[in-house]
């Protein structure tokens, strides 16, 4: 659903996407995220998308090889505060966005998705892009720490790579 809206958006507004890669990144995004029936995880529309890049240009980043996103990832700047309490579980992923201020100093970054096809995996893309999305939220942001809300193994080794390598405490929300 994610990248469902991703693409509608795209689409709309003279973006160009094959079917086969965008279909693919359609089912990953369901596998992974089930945001049909969840309205406390983040839906990206065209108003969240706008809303992302008020608070950072680099929060969504994607691949495209020429046929469509072969990776995509979405990573959100936001307070240590508010990052205490989503790992608490005291607010929900859509809380966590709505409370972070565009016009904010950021201190955390949450790892919040990365979507890659089959046939990418294993070549680093999701890091290369992560590591890129947060070297530009740094040239802005003085970011101590990273968290994250584990889906999957790979999600889980991405994130704990990503921490290693800048040197910063990693969190993780229980599940």
């Amino acid at each position: 659903l994610h990248i469902l809206r991703l693409a509608i958006y795209r689409i709309s507004y003279g973006g160009e996407l094959t079917a086969s890669n965008l279909e693919r990144m359609i089912q990953l995004a369901e596998a992974f995220f089930s945001t049909k029936n969840d309205a406390s995880q983040i839906t990206v529309t065209p108003e969240v998308m706008e809303r992302l890049r008020l608070i950072h240009p680099a929060t969504l980043t994607e691949q495209d090889e020429g046929n469509g996103p072969i990776a995509w990832i979405l990573i959100i700047p936001t307070t240590h505060e508010l990052m205490k309490q989503f790992v608490a579980k005291q607010i929900n992923e859509q809380e966590l966005l709505d409370r972070t201020s565009p016009q904010g100093v950021y201190d955390a970054i949450y790892l919040c998705s990365a979507l890659v096809l089959p046939e990418h995996r294993g070549k680093g893309v999701a890091k290369r892009l992560t590591i890129s999305a947060i070297q530009s939220i740094q040239v802005d942001h003085p970011i101590k720490h990273l968290f994250y809300w584990g889906f999957s193994v790979g999600g889980t080794k991405l994130a704990t790579s990503v921490a290693r390598d800048f040197g910063l405490p990693l969190h993780k929300r229980p599940e």
